[in-house]
């Protein structure tokens, strides 16, 4: 498809006919990213194949989530000295031995699947040797180095004793983790996560705003960041119609049942469905909801209690017990199987891309492009959003130029070797930047608004957030 132009039209005609390939009966829904080609194409395939839910990529949207509240000034501004900080470590060989001796070859810097987890990933890393920092750029080892002693030596050794800076981390943390733990659930490739990720999202809201002691004020900017991109995307009728029909959910909270959003995309859902069989539509909403609901027949079964670990399988579950409810057991055994994202299919991609690169015997190295490493916004600024594609001889064991890190740190460092093992390819989802986000600019007086009790209560803060691995 390089060489078309993604109309509309164009990717409607594609879909359509890997529909006709697979056939129709086997397709339940497409999923895609929410850019405008793609959605003037799935008003042209609900007009030919309305019984087929066009679904928005999770990862995709998650990854906007976290971009966008990255760009608030509260959280970029931390995200941003931390990123000086690595920087400045990273980017000399005596300091990055230094900062090795005190945190036991233990690095700062960890990629993930997209810039916004490797920077969750690397402010977790920090908080982790928030101490092993402190103790080192006191001690008279980090001291005596002669690149400490210029500007950026001396704002990295500030940033690391400012009692702030280390709340404002674990501010970050406690929001960007309910975000990322949504994130590897949607982004995996063994468990379908369709029936987990509205629960997910509603469940991480409410972290969210216990990480801001549920003061309104202070956690309205996130909020209207995290319902912009959930709304039509994360919310659609297959999304919340699996969360009510999930009884890891449903069951521990009958009031879903009685909410009438959730039941209206239900019934949204079963249209979709069953479109054009009005007595399969009515028998799965009128009789056979019921019973699910008010537990009769199988669902009362002692051993139905399975669902209440989240490990279960809700399709599996279903198969089990809803053979008295016939025509709802068919639709919710395939909604409750689909997938959420498209980012295993792009991780495809990538394997071919590598495999044809190496192919090509190429004496590149893509050591900081999104095929390689996300945490390049760690090393080196407007990493980010900067693919730098450096050649070199095969041969050559000095180092980067321009940067003074030997090839062999960047290696070690940043985890080339694995990173370009195809199966390891770190692009996983499309650009999160489709979307411009606009962000105010950094302001030196900056003073964060949100309201902590005292001093001991904002070190109780710093003390008191654990993150799993």
């Amino acid at each position: 498809m390089s060489d078309v132009s993604h109309t509309s039209e164009v990717i409607y005609e594609l879909v359509d006919k890997a529909i006709e390939d697979v056939g129709a009966e086997n397709v339940v829904q497409i999923v895609i990213d929410n850019a405008s080609n793609n959605m003037g194409a799935k008003t042209l395939l609900s007009l030919k194949r309305p019984n087929i839910f066009w679904t928005s990529c999770a990862t995709h949207t998650v990854n906007l989530m976290l971009q966008g509240i990255g760009n608030l000034p509260k959280f970029k501004k931390t995200i941003d000295l931390a990123k000086s900080f690595t920087i400045f470590v990273y980017g000399h060989h005596r300091t990055l031995a230094c900062l090795r001796s005190f945190t036991l070859k233990r690095e700062i810097i960890r990629p993930g699947v997209t810039r916004f987890a490797t920077t969750y990933l690397t402010l977790q890393s920090m908080m982790e040797k928030k101490d092993c920092l402190r103790k080192m750029v006191v001690d008279s080892k980090w001291y005596d180095l002669p690149d400490v002693k210029s500007k950026k030596g001396k704002d990295a050794i500030a940033t690391v004793l400012n009692i702030n800076f280390w709340r404002d981390v674990s501010l970050c943390l406690k929001v960007f983790e309910p975000l990322v733990k949504v994130l590897r659930l949607v982004d995996g490739d063994v468990k379908p996560s369709m029936g987990y990720v509205y629960g997910e999202l509603l469940k991480a809201k409410r972290e969210i705003k216990e990480a801001f002691r549920n003061v309104e004020k202070n956690y309205k900017e996130v909020m209207a960041i995290v319902d912009k991109k959930m709304k039509g995307r994360l919310d659609s009728p297959t999304h919340v119609a699996t969360y009510m029909l999930n009884p890891y959910y449903s069951y521990s909270n009958v009031a879903i049942f009685s909410d009438p959003t959730v039941v209206e995309k239900f019934m949204q859902c079963v249209e979709t469905f069953y479109y054009g069989d009005d007595d399969k539509e009515y028998r799965t909403v009128n009789e056979d909801l019921e019973k699910f609901q008010k537990r009769q027949g199988n669902f009362s079964k002692r051993w139905q209690k399975s669902c209440e670990r989240f490990e279960f399988n809700p399709a599996s579950w279903w198969r089990l017990y809803g053979g008295g409810t016939p025509d709802l057991q068919r639709m919710v055994i395939r909604i409750l199987s689909l997938t959420s994202s498209a980012s295993g299919c792009e991780r495809n991609w990538s394997t071919f891309e590598q495999k044809e690169k190496i192919a090509r015997k190429s004496n590149y190295e893509v050591l900081l492009s999104n095929d390689a490493s996300e945490a390049q916004g760690f090393f080196f600024d407007g990493g980010d959003d900067n693919a730098l594609v450096v050649f070199r001889d095969e041969e050559d064991e000095g180092e980067m130029p321009g940067t003074g890190i030997p090839w062999s740190v960047l290696g070690e460092a940043m985890g080339t070797n694995e990173q370009l093992q195809p199966r390891r390819s770190a692009r996983v989802a499309r650009k999160v930047d489709e979307e411009e986000w606009e962000s105010e600019s950094d302001d030196p007086d900056y003073q964060d608004d949100i309201d902590y009790e005292d001093e001991e209560d904002e070190e109780a803060i710093l003390n008191s957030t654990t993150f799993a691995e």
